[in-house]
């Protein structure tokens, strides 16, 4: 595998460093028949049909993985449909994995390993292998039929088109067959077990520990235990088809990674954020309730909360969007933390409850995972470009807070993030995910309680003001001088007694007002709340301090920018980097750290809305790299994207003893290089 990096020649399995043979089924380990190579780092792609368990596939490796010490990062790429037309290039599933000795940051630019279950599945994917790469095809499926069907004219296992590749051709399909064919099962069951026939064969290839997936097939189908054993039988011959065949010479050994200490788990955004919106009930003492409508791809949260009312957790599936925000809405009146998820579509159906809950001036948080837009758009495909609809979504001036996490694991975080915010300011907060962090995992350290922020309701308990003839009496608009946010009094609490609603509220009492300007006062001090939030400054990495360029980026960037930041100070490139998990209010000193650089640069999957607010907000020429392909970005065109403007400045002060160059928006606005080299974390 030349995209590979080897550490060492071919070594035995002996219980050297880094030596360890691979995991037999039953779970020990053996001396291995081949010889081993060691790699620091490995990209699989697994594709196939929706109806292939590409995804499961992809999940178990995963799994074993994790368990294994790799660090990790994931890609799962699916289509909307539940089954899409079997054999086409548009229902193509795919499922990439990262996993390496070190830290790392994203899924990989380009995958080492492509295993493709049929002619669809290596045509969508061929594009993104580089030279050198492995693939592993299942031959029974590349039929004149199945090729026909996606426009290849002859049989590219055949006909020298694959020739840089390595091409393993693997009958899968038969040799699944094969191994089950004393189960009993129908043909159509058996061949149903292929992916596990694969996972098996890349478990061997890659020293994969294979005791959880048996364990895991066993509890999955647990009320067909035919079916568990045949998937388990499908895993084995898969595993002991590497061992024996003479078509994989070696296996290899990526060792595991080097973690701060601590205890780790496999996580997905959306199981983060799950967990974050628990640990934030338990932390504040109020119990946790949802109201959410199903929808792609958030729906995952409300599955999981589900599963934990005994954390106290009320979970509440509603008949549509508005009906979910407006029990949590109504669930955050009643002294709970009231949460709501949803996409893009969703907020905007939410949107005039987002705005009663911002006159109601009650903590609510609404989780958008965003998604390809517009309208139903791209479902299962990621995004960034719900930022100026979570800003400005809504009728008359109604600012809120927004979070955005950065990776997979800060998903629980950020949701503590926002309960903070959320119940200290009493407002309504917006949480900025994506489906490529929803669906995503990486290791996740988890953390103690008490590294975990303590949460403050501090309910009201009496009166609060005092009239002038000396009686005592509850006002719901007076103030916290700190914090501006207005007294929280749970209904049914006696003696505070007001009123709620949509309308104007006077200052102070509660009353219902016309009066043009308290109007403006409320406006303005609603405003001023949201932008007195206390959030952490901004941090700046510039190793250097001389730095002329700054990448600065948001919620799900952060990977790969971070990747290329590395790529380019390995070779010799100086560049600096932030980045935003506040969104509004942006941290007190962003301006000062935009005005310190002479260009910044941001990119964002959408066509520039950070780099719009920064731009009327400080003044400053912030110039945006986009691409909304539904995909993250990838660390080589990134990096490409910091060298040329690093270079137009170098070029500019050579020229003219002074910088007035610019590197134009539209030069930063092109697709960039296809970057299918491999990404360098050093």
């Amino acid at each position: 595998m030349t995209s590979q990096v080897d550490q060492s020649e071919a070594v035995d399995g002996s219980d050297g460093e880094g030596g360890r043979g691979p995991t037999v089924p039953n779970g020990g380990t053996v001396r291995p028949a081949k010889p081993i190579r060691r790699l620091d780092r490995v990209i699989i792609r697994f594709a196939g049909d929706s109806g292939d368990g590409m995804q499961l596939t992809g999940d178990r490796f995963t799994s074993e993985t994790a368990s294994f010490g790799n660090d990790l990062s994931t890609l799962p790429n699916f289509p909307a449909e539940i089954r899409a037309p079997a054999g086409t290039l548009p229902g193509v599933s795919s499922f990439q994995l990262h996993f390496a000795d070190h830290d790392i940051l994203t899924p990989g630019d380009a995958p080492n390993v492509l295993v493709a279950m049929n002619p669809a599945a290596l045509k969508a994917n061929l594009a993104d292998l580089p030279r050198g790469a492995e693939i592993i095809v299942n031959t029974d499926e590349f039929t004149k039929r199945a090729l026909t069907k996606v426009g290849y004219a002859a049989d590219p296992l055949t006909d020298g088109s694959l020739e840089a590749y390595h091409l393993h051709p693997v009958p899968l399909t038969s040799l699944t067959l094969e191994a089950l064919k004393e189960s009993g099962l129908a043909r159509k069951d058996a061949e149903r077990a292929k992916n596990m026939f694969a996972l098996g064969l890349l478990s061997w290839l890659y020293h994969r520990p294979t005791r959880s997936t048996e364990a895991f097939l066993r509890q999955k189908f647990a009320r067909k235990p035919a079916i568990a054993e045949a998937n388990i039988l499908a895993f084995r011959a898969g595993w002991n088809f590497g061992e024996t065949t003479e078509d994989f010479a070696v296996s290899y050994e990526v060792p595991p990674a080097k973690l701060p200490a601590g205890t780790y788990r496999n996580i997905s955004g959306n199981l983060a954020l799950s967990y974050g919106l628990i640990a934030a009930a338990q932390r504040s003492g109020l119990p946790l309730f949802l109201g959410s409508y199903p929808i792609t791809p958030a729906s995952d949260i409300l599955h999981e909360l589900s599963k934990h009312k005994n954390f106290g957790v009320r979970t509440f599936q509603a008949e549509d969007e508005i009906a979910g925000i407006g029990a949590a809405l109504g669930a955050a009146f009643g002294g709970a933390l009231g949460v709501t998820t949803t996409s893009g579509p969703g907020v905007a159906l939410k949107s005039e409850t987002i705005g009663l809950a911002v006159s109601l001036e009650l903590p609510l948080l609404v989780v958008d995972i965003q998604r390809g837009g517009p309208s139903t758009g791209l479902p299962t495909k990621t995004e960034q470009a719900d930022l100026l609809q979570a800003m400005f979504g809504r009728n008359g001036e109604a600012p809120v807070p927004i979070v955005a996490p950065a990776t997979a694991a800060d998903c629980f975080d950020a949701a503590i993030e926002a309960a903070r915010i959320a119940v200290t300011y009493r407002t309504p907060v917006l949480l900025l995910s994506d489906g490529y962090l929803a669906n995503g995992s990486e290791p996740w350290r988890v953390p103690g309680v008490d590294e975990l922020p303590e949460i403050k309701p501090e309910f009201a308990t009496g009166p609060n003001h005092v009239l002038p003839d000396g009686s005592e009496v509850f006002w719901p608009y007076k103030r916290d001088s700190q914090t501006l946010a207005r007294p929280w009094a749970v209904p049914g609490t006696a003696g505070l007694e007001h009123r709620i609603g949509g309308i104007e509220k006077q200052d102070g009492t509660g009353n219902i007002s016309y009066d043009p300007a308290n109007h403006d006062f409320m406006v303005r001090t609603r405003q001023a709340k949201v932008d007195g939030i206390e959030v952490a400054p901004v941090e700046v990495d510039d190793p250097s301090g001389e730095a002329r360029v700054l990448v600065l980026g948001w919620g799900s960037t952060y990977g790969p920018i971070t990747a290329a930041v590395r790529r380019v100070r390995a070779d010799g490139g100086a560049v600096a980097q932030a980045h935003l998990r506040n969104l509004n209010p942006f941290p007190a000193n962003l301006g000062a750290v935009l005005r310190g650089y002479e260009r910044v640069i941001v990119p964002e999957m959408n066509l520039g809305q950070l780099a719009l607010l920064l731009r009327a907000k400080y003044l400053v020429d912030a110039q945006s790299y986009n691409q909304v392909r539904g995909l993250p970005f990838k660390a080589a065109q990134l990096a490409d994207v910091l060298w040329v403007a690093i270079g137009t400045l170098d070029a500019a002060l050579d020229d003219n003893g002074l910088d007035d160059s610019g590197l134009g928006e539209n030069e930063l606005d092109e697709n960039g290089p296809d970057g299918n080299e491999e990404e360098r974390d050093v």
